[in-house]
């Protein structure tokens, strides 16, 4: 799918480092997920109170998603992206030396961490804004494939808490967020085709299309339910089979690399078959896959299947959402990044948080599960709707060159 062309196309040292600092920042944005295990017997937290901790970040992620697009509008994607990642080290840094062992300190820590979650605002229009629209599914999937961060931290984390203490990690995990510091300094360079900085009134103007509130719609439940799943399967895999942490890891690690490595590959399939036609099936897919794994698989391998295609699914969807933003909103990416990626985390926040409260009430996590399938399956009734004007009416946006 990546041709000789593409790479002439972009700035392949900008895109590699924008998918490196998203990577790292992915990592340390899902962290209380992978360490949730640890901190809630630490803490003795419920159930609700464990969903809430790994929905923190992804909500705190969401808001400041919006504040980074505007930021990314005014003064560049690079130092966007460096006052980001200045702020987040600082943070994990502190946490480390005071050693914070109580649930107000945790909860703390995921605000700050939603710093990390933020970058999807600063990665993608730093890669977008090299390419032009028939290479935006790719050069994008390539760069949102840095979700695949949260497969180091399902992999990592519940090791080094079980070696050094869950605090400790917060100290260890900084070191490669500086090393990516450096990097990306080295590394990465706004693209000379900058949109001028848009006024106050302008960006209000993105809520008076219709386009818009589509976007925040559909992208809520791909990315939502990516980055929902991946903060919540280390609890439910220990909860549900009784997976000591470090394997329960193991497992998330494997379902979330499904999602991360397929983005790239739903960005490249919109590309050439369209990014409607790609997004109708992964909805449909992970709908029916969320349906099955709520009425309980009977081992752990059954539900690991299941999730492995629920993830793919969405990650897929991811990548299809990115291959039809820039289409449509080239010149305002730094602000409709920022939104979508908010409403994106806020699907997050609802699942993450939905899936505890549905296991503390009912003992069972499937009201959550068949809840968010139900919001798939509204977001696919909503792209059906729409697809036949898209197609009519994208071509006054400059979607020309690029299948829809």
């Amino acid at each position: 799918m990546i041709s000789k062309d593409f790479f002439k196309a972009g700035h392949t040292p900008t895109l590699l480092s924008a998918f490196l600092y998203f990577d790292m920042s992915f990592m340390v944005w899902v962290l209380l997920g992978a360490l949730g295990v640890q901190i809630a017997a630490s803490l003795g937290l419920t159930p609700a109170e464990k969903g809430f901790m790994v929905a923190v970040p992804i909500l705190a992620g969401a808001l400041l998603r919006l504040v980074n697009g505007v930021l990314v509008d005014r003064i560049g994607p690079k130092k966007t992206g460096t006052i980001g990642q200045v702020i987040v080290i600082s943070g994990l840094l502190l946490a480390w030396i005071l050693q914070i062992n109580n649930y107000g300190g945790v909860l703390a820590l995921g605000i700050v961490l939603g710093m990390a979650g933020a970058s999807f605002a600063v990665a993608l229009p730093l890669a977008s804004r090299w390419y032009p629209p028939k290479y935006q599914g790719i050069a994008l999937g390539i760069a949102g494939a840095g979700n695949s961060g949260t497969v180091l931290a399902s992999l990592f984390a519940p090791s080094l808490a079980k070696a050094f203490g869950w605090t400790t990690v917060f100290g260890i995990v900084a070191i490669p967020l500086i090393i990516t510091l450096v990097i990306y300094q080295f590394m990465a360079k706004d693209s000379p085709d900058q949109p001028p900085a848009k006024t106050w009134a302008q960006y209000l103007n993105i809520f008076k299309q219709s386009d818009a509130w589509w976007f925040l719609l559909f992208y809520g439940v791909t990315f939502g339910g990516f980055v929902g799943l991946s903060s919540s399967l280390n609890i439910y895999f220990n909860s549900e089979y009784g997976i000591e942490p470090v394997n329960a890891g193991f497992f998330t690690a494997a379902c979330v690399f499904a999602g991360s490595m397929l983005r790239p590959i739903g960005g490249g399939l919109s590309d050439r078959i369209g990014g409607i036609r790609t997004l109708s099936i992964m909805y449909s897919v992970a709908a029916a896959a969320l349906v099955v794994l709520s009425f309980g698989m009977p081992t752990v391998w059954m539900a690991m299947a299941v999730l492995l295609v629920a993830m793919g699914a969405l990650g897929m969807g991811n990548g299809a959402v990115f291959q039809l933003v820039p289409q449509r909103f080239r010149n305002e990416m730094g602000v409709m990044t920022g939104l979508v990626g908010m409403f994106g985390g806020v699907g997050g926040f609802y699942l993450a948080a939905s899936l505890g409260l549905s296991k503390q009430a009912t003992g069972s996590y499937q009201l959550g599960l068949i809840g968010f399938a139900i919001l798939a399956l509204v977001a696919l009734s909503g792209l059906t709707f729409v697809k036949k004007r898209w197609r009519g009416t994208w071509q006054a946006f400059g979607a020309a060159d690029a299948k829809l």
